[in-house]
């Protein structure tokens, strides 16, 4: 597990490539699909937390989302200040909320 950083971009350096990935799914108690993130610009750095998260707790529960909140950085107070603006990080707020944990189902490019 890696000790983040204040930086956002910094944290993305120390964690695992997802060039093989092409999205991953986040997947609820109930089986369904809550949402899916692309490997794609302005999705890479949710994606790669997700599947940093996913392989090292193997689940997104409130520990796992505390943690993630910690690898954004500078994202979480912005996506705390303005709910919505985050969705990927919305998702963690929730989890540590109370909200049921998450599995990830990868889908490789």
């Amino acid at each position: 597990m890696i000790q983040p950083t204040a930086s956002f971009k910094d944290n993305l350096l120390l964690l695992p490539s997802i060039e093989s990935l092409a999205r991953i799914e986040l997947i609820n108690s109930a089986g369904d699909i809550v949402a899916s993130i692309e490997n794609k610009p302005g999705k890479q750095g949710s994606l790669i937390i997700y599947q940093y998260m996913f392989q090292t707790f193997g689940t997104i529960d409130a520990k796992a989302a505390a943690h993630g909140l910690s690898v954004f950085a500078e994202h979480t107070a912005d996506a705390k200040a303005r709910p919505g603006a985050h969705p990927n990080i919305d998702l963690l707020l929730d989890i540590l909320a109370g909200a049921d944990p998450l599995s990830v189902q990868a889908i490789s490019a």
